[in-house]
Formats: C-alpha cells, structure tokens, sequence
C-alpha cells in the first residue's frame, strides 16, 4: 500500500531543501503538483508573448525587442513573486495598461516610445513607494469584505468572457443585446467546450494535472487538424544588443513633463485598484489568507509586481502586474511561490524557444481560463446575505467588472453602493473613515476624467 506522501504524487522527501524553503508540505501541496500549477499558468498565459508585441508593434514598437522584453518581464516578476513572496503567482505584461500604453499613450496623444517608457518607470517607482509604504497595504485591509469578495466573483466572471470571447464562442452583437452566440459548428469553439467538460471531468476525479491534461491534449489536436496550428521551429536565439533593442531606451526626464505626469498618476491609480483586486482574488482562491483575512505575505506580493512595473520601463515593455491566469495554477493545486518560481524559468526559456509560442491555440487554455472563472463563482457563497448592504456592495462590484470590463470600475462601484447604502439604511457607523477616503477618492479619479 502507497503511503500518503506517495499518493500525493511528491517525488521529493518531507524535508528537502524545496519542500523547507518553500513551506510546500506545510500548505498541504507537493512538489510534482506545485511543477504542473506552473505549467498550467505558464501554458495559460504564454499568449501574453504574441498578444503583447502585436499591441506594442502597432504603436511602432519593435516586435521582436518587446518579444524579448516580454519574457524577461514575466521571468523576473514570477520570480521575485516565488522566491521572495512565495506565493503562485505569475506576473507579466497587463494586457490592459499595455492596450493603454500603446492606443492612448502613444497613437492617441503622440507620446515617444522613449517617454512613454520613462513614464512605465516612473509609475512603477511611485507603485513601489505606495506598496513599501504600507499605503496599498491599507488599501487592501479596508476592501470591505462583501467588495472583497465581489471582486473575486467579478475577476470569474471576466475570465468567463475573455476566455469565450477568445475563441469567439460569445461575440460582440451589431444591434439589440451587446453580445451573442458565436459559430458553434467552428472548430476553436467545439474544441473549447469538450475541453471544459473534460477538464471539470478530470479535476472532479482528481486527476493530477488535469487542467494541464487537456491544454497538451487540445494543443496536439490543434497540431494535427488545424492548419492554422503549425510547427515553425524550436530554436531562436534572443538579440539582446541589437539596433532595435529597446532594453535601456527609456527617458524618464521626457516623462517628467507636466503633460506626461497625469498619464503616470492614472497609471499608478488603476493599478492599485487593479492589481491589488486581482492579488486577493488569487490568494483567497488558493485559501493562502490568515484568519484575519488578509493574504499571506501580502506585503511581498504587493511589492513584487509593483517593482516589476520599475523593470518593465527599463527593459522596454508594458506596465506589470500579477496575471488573473494565475488562478489556473492554483486550480490545479499551486499553493507556494514554486508555482511562480517555474513560471519564471519558463519565460526565461521561452526566450530561446520563441517559435513553440505559436503551437498552443487559444482553445487549448480557453477551457482552462473558463474553469477557474466558475471555480472563482464560489465566492458567492461567501457574501453574508444577513448584511444586505455589505452583500449587494459585493455583487454590485462583481457585475459591474465584467459589464464594464474594468475591475477597477467595479470596485469603485462597489464602494459607492456601500457608502450610500449604508447611509441610506441607517447603518452609517459601521463606515469606516479607510472607507470613506478610499470612495472619495476613487469617485474623484472617475469624475476628475483619469480613469483609464
């Protein structure tokens, strides 16, 4: 008979140098299913090296350079958030300060790359100064927990459609409702539904590395039938040095003009909110909080991605931030900074092996992202309906995440029906001064016109 540890698909002995630094057994995991979490987030937003070069590129950015620049910010930010946070999550290139940087930034008010770099700097220097100050930290303990956990229902329910949105299953509507069926007979679409069905199947029966089971699956029959799915290599070598390389080219006195600071201030303020939403909505899916309810490590977490944003202005990349993909690997039973640690080596990697991006399909992760948004629907069940107002605050933030498709606009939201609600119900002492500055100033942000 197989002892425990066995079973538990750990090929490294209680006690070794991983399991002790990385606290492994002591958070019920294991070696082997921390490895397949990283895979599983790695797998799930590796798109990242695609979708971020093609933005960039359309802005006048080097495609290549931002390649490059892309996975040396995923590798140092997953890195940093595992080893010295130690905590699963994957860091890389927000998609959407990246569709702000070059769309706004630099097609819409003509802002140079060079600048525009120096100001991804500038706001990672001041992001840092409000985490190490213990500012952002404030920001998250007064996250009333109805908004916290709306939040998490919120991030679900986003996932749900950028994941079907991807594959085109749900598409954008010319009249009436603002979003329809897509082509259910096409074949991503086909492919994403049995991917789901058979990853709930897996995780249900508890298969190791299920979810990452069915991204290998579905990319090999992309392989095989799909001939927009094909082999273009395996090996390249990275110019770092090269005329076009973008590592070093910032200017952050440019970024220092008047007309640039309110970009960075916008910057700063919507990751705050957007970053930090998404921190306590991976930690508490992977039940990493204290029983105070505040994240494990949160201090590290928070000063992890907030210094990646420092590294991305100078390496030549898009603003950081921890990657709501991250939820895919704690689904899959990541619950130490191994995760995020394997995550980076595989960014590093990735570097070399830059022609294998193109051989997983967006439906080969669709299915993955889809499962980890229902999973995070479970915070539902968690809002205290006995409080109404602090209950409705909750759903109103989830909704409005995903209407809006903007979780900063949702927890602003949020905030206000908690306010006004409580004023309105009578219940206005249990609003807390935190509370009542974090809503002013969002409501300011907003009605100021800085909100991106």
């Amino acid at each position: 008979m197989k002892s425990e540890q066995t079973l538990s698909g750990s090929t490294t002995p209680t006690g070794s140098f991983l399991d002790r630094y990385f606290t492994i057994t002591a958070r019920g995991s294991s070696v082997k299913r921390e490895v397949l979490a990283g895979f599983t987030t790695f797998l799930a937003m590796v798109y990242s090296v695609i979708v971020v070069p093609n933005m960039l590129g359309t802005a006048g950015f080097d495609p290549a350079s931002v390649f490059i620049s892309t996975c040396l910010i995923a590798a140092f930010g997953s890195l940093l958030m595992g080893l010295w946070a130690n905590l699963p999550m994957a860091i890389g290139c927000a998609i959407s300060l990246t569709a702000f940087t070059a769309f706004s930034m630099v097609l819409g008010q003509g802002i140079s790359i060079p600048v525009t770099l120096g100001a991804i700097f500038l706001m990672g220097v001041v992001f840092t100064l409000v985490s190490v100050t213990g500012i952002r930290h404030w920001v998250l303990t007064n996250l009333p927990k109805g908004v916290a956990h709306g939040t998490g229902i919120g991030i679900g329910l986003f996932l749900l459609l950028i994941a079907t949105n991807g594959v085109q299953l749900i598409v954008s509507s010319d009249s009436g409702f603002p979003i329809k069926l897509g082509d259910i007979h096409s074949l991503p679409v086909i492919a994403t539904i049995v991917g789901l069905a058979a990853t709930i199947g897996l995780e249900k029966r508890g298969v190791p590395g299920g979810i990452l089971l069915v991204i290998i699956a579905l990319s090999i029959f992309g392989l095989v039938f799909d001939p927009s799915v094909t082999y273009q290599g395996l090996f390249a070598l990275p110019d770092l040095m090269s005329e076009t390389s973008l590592i070093g080219q910032l200017d952050i006195m440019g970024a220092l003009n008047p007309v640039v600071l309110p970009i960075v201030l916008a910057l700063v303020m919507t990751a705050i909110f957007d970053a930090t939403g998404t921190i306590r909505a991976v930690a508490g899916q992977a039940e990493l909080l204290d029983e105070d309810d505040n994240i494990i490590n949160g201090g590290k977490a928070l000063a992890s991605d907030s210094v990646s944003s420092i590294v991305a202005g100078a390496v030549g990349g898009a603003p950081a931030a921890v990657y709501i993909e991250s939820a895919a690997g704690t689904a899959a039973g990541g619950k130490t900074g191994l995760t995020a640690t394997v995550v980076g080596l595989l960014f590093l990697l990735m570097m070399f092996l830059a022609p294998l991006s193109y051989l997983v399909p967006t439906y080969a992760t669709a299915p993955a992202l889809m499962y980890v948004g229902l999973l995070m629907l479970s915070n539902v069940t968690k809002l205290d309906f006995a409080d109404k107002v602090d209950a409705m605050a909750g759903l109103t933030c989830a909704v409005f995440i995903v209407l809006s498709g903007n979780i900063v606009t949702g927890i602003m939201l949020g905030f206000v029906t908690l306010v006004i609600g409580r004023i309105c119900s009578g219940e206005w002492r249990k609003l807390r001064l935190g509370v009542l500055l974090i809503t002013l100033g969002l409501v300011a942000f907003y009605m100021g016109g800085w909100a991106i």
